[in-house]
């Protein structure tokens, strides 16, 4: 069909015949001699038909227009002196051509297929497949398989095997909504699809594999936004006889190479490590971004020797004081801003002081005498003109509403570099959180990560001092990967699911097979997942995963361009012995309504 691609004719080819094909990007008439930048995946190529060349094919390239794809044949000649286009790798050549054919026409598209500006959201995710015409697309997916191919080459060449794990699997707890698949052959049984491969790279662990991957599909029924998708991709890993010290250097190993292949790009290790608890204290948030400064600071048991009533109310009710210091001069105005950008994330209100060379100004600074004025300056470090800022509630929200305020700050001072990548491992989580909701201990990552050695002989009895040998992988703010090693004792597996709710009759229920495995010599073992579809788009200066994933859903977890999720047939419904309750009923005759 083609000779060349479109970005590979230089002037090495002049005098050359080839044939391309592709889509026509653009068409410009300049005198009776017709211009077409003719597209491909690879690049463009400027073709010309000229009369004095040609003149058999004026008529029908008369008709051409964007979009339709075509296939040419011509000789490629120079570009005149001074018309070359260096920004393209064809832009020192022209194909004049000699032979047409249309493959197919066009329809004018309702969206532009090229970067010079990009349609809505409904529009984009409903004409998906021209929205991937675009090149900024077809180089955001080119990069993606770039970064998977080097995750293999690495991988393989460390004696990991690539394993297939199954997608109809039985429905276990792993923090989110199943999405489950009704079985036609066993009815009032259903199977889930797997939100990680978890148990089964466990059980190759087991069955003697020793170094497993996958390129793992995820399904989640959650709620969405930028970075969370109904389906998602993980590079997945498991490692038999490995200490978590040597699992996360292998990571590092992997994301230094994947950095280096892909953008020539060299990370430096190993990567920061933060405890849980330092991370939390310093920026309010268990996946930090350290590109910059901007620490909290904890000032609790300073302001509550003032006379600001606020403060020692939210002592003396358990909640905490923190403080952030932007270190430099702010206006009123600007601190009004920050004050409703607190209230917008569920503040109370934001206490501010300024300090100055005889203290601090503001309207509350009257309830701190000189003493404790001098304390808390020096607690944060403080310097003249710059703005202390305080958030007063419990622990928890305290410190997700100074997370936010921290990262907002950085972005309006101009501390946010895209192309900077910094890592850090969180370590240290605790292994158990307790559940107002449910008023029971559950996991915090999930339940079948170790719990540190200094708490396995008596977990059960403190359940809100244990750590687990757990740890989180953060990039720029973002969480892109977790992992643990894992319990390989059946009888420590046990009491862990009992603390969380599955007493041996229900754990045998739900996970019989596994701890099953584990009586016949398991290794001990642990891994971790990542992120890819995070991973990519951080790297391509996104935190919108839709746009490395080539077929998204929307906010609603729905497919505008195929009409997933859809209505099935009666038929279907009676051969999978299910019936639509009426809820169900009333939305698809709503939906009916509305197409």
């Amino acid at each position: 069909m083609r000779t060349h691609k479109n970005n590979e004719l230089k002037k090495e080819q002049i005098g050359d015949k080839v044939t391309l094909v592709g889509w026509v990007s653009t068409r410009r008439d300049h005198g009776g001699i017709i211009f077409i930048d003719l597209r491909d995946r690879y690049g463009i190529t400027q073709i010309v038909f000229d009369p004095e060349f040609n003149s058999n094919f004026m008529k029908i390239a008369d008709t051409l227009r964007r979009e339709d794809c075509i296939k040419i044949s011509g000789e490629v000649k120079p570009r005149k002196e001074g018309m070359e286009n260096l920004k393209l790798p064809t832009g020192a050549i022209e194909v004049f051509i000699d032979d047409l054919k249309i493959i197919n026409k066009s329809e004018v598209p309702p969206i532009d297929v090229d970067d010079r500006m990009e349609a809505g959201e409904d529009l984009r995710l409903k004409y998906r497949y021209l929205d991937l015409r675009r090149p900024s697309m077809q180089a955001k997916l080119a990069f993606r398989h770039k970064v998977v191919s080097t995750a293999r080459n690495f991988l393989n060449s460390k004696d990991f095997l690539e394993i297939e794990t199954p997608l109809l699997v039985k429905s276990t707890p792993e923090g989110a909504r199943d999405y489950v698949v009704p079985s036609r052959v066993n009815a009032g049984k259903f199977y889930a699809l797997p939100q990680s491969p978890q148990l089964y790279k466990q059980l190759l662990m087991v069955a003697g594999c020793d170094r497993y991957y996958q390129i793992a599909r995820c399904l989640r029924d959650e709620d969405l936004r930028a970075d969370r998708q109904p389906e998602h991709t993980q590079i997945d890993l498991e490692m038999s006889f490995m200490t978590s010290d040597e699992i996360r250097s292998m990571i590092e190993g992997l994301i230094q190479n994947l950095f280096k292949e892909s953008m020539n790009i060299e990370i430096q290790t190993p990567f920061v490590k933060l405890s849980y608890k330092d991370s939390m204290t310093k920026y309010g948030t268990d996946k930090p971004d350290i590109r910059f400064e901007l620490e909290l600071t904890q000032v609790t048991d300073i302001v509550a020797k003032s006379d600001f009533g606020v403060f020692k109310d939210v002592k003396d009710n358990g909640g905490i004081i923190k403080c952030i210091n932007p270190k430099k001069e702010l206006g009123r105005k600007e601190i009004d801003k920050y004050i409703d950008f607190c209230q917008k994330n569920g503040a109370k209100g934001m206490a501010w002081m300024r300090v100055t060379e005889n203290g601090l100004e503001s309207n509350i600074a009257k309830f701190f005498p000189e003493d404790v004025q001098k304390e808390l300056i020096e607690k944060i470090n403080a310097k003249p003109g710059s703005i202390l800022m305080f958030i007063a509630d419990k622990e928890k929200k305290c410190n997700d509403i100074l997370a936010k305020l921290r990262v907002k700050l950085a972005e309006d001072m101009g501390l946010l570099d895209d192309k900077n990548f910094v890592f850090s491992w969180i370590y240290d989580f605790p292994l158990f959180v307790y559940s107002e909701e449910e008023k029971r201990w559950v996991p915090e990552h999930h339940m079948f990560s170790m719990p540190k050695e200094e708490f396995v002989g008596d977990f059960e009895k403190r359940p809100a001092e244990v750590l687990g040998d757990l740890w989180d992988l953060a990039l720029n703010g973002t969480e892109i990967g977790s992992g643990s090693i894992r319990i390989s004792n059946p009888e420590i597996q046990r009491r862990v699911m009992n603390l969380v709710g599955f007493p041996e009759e229900k754990a045998n229920e739900r996970f019989g097979f596994l701890l099953e495995a584990y009586k016949y010599g398991g290794p001990n073992h642990g891994g971790m997942g990542l992120g890819l579809d995070r991973l990519v788009a951080i790297m391509k200066g996104t935190t919108d995963i839709r746009e490395v994933i080539a077929f998204p859903k929307n906010k609603n977890a729905e497919c505008p361009m195929d009409g997933s999720p859809g209505v099935i047939e009666e038929k279907q419904l009676k051969e999978l012995h299910l019936e639509l309750d009426a809820a169900a009923k009333k939305n698809i005759e709503k939906a009916s309504k509305e197409q």
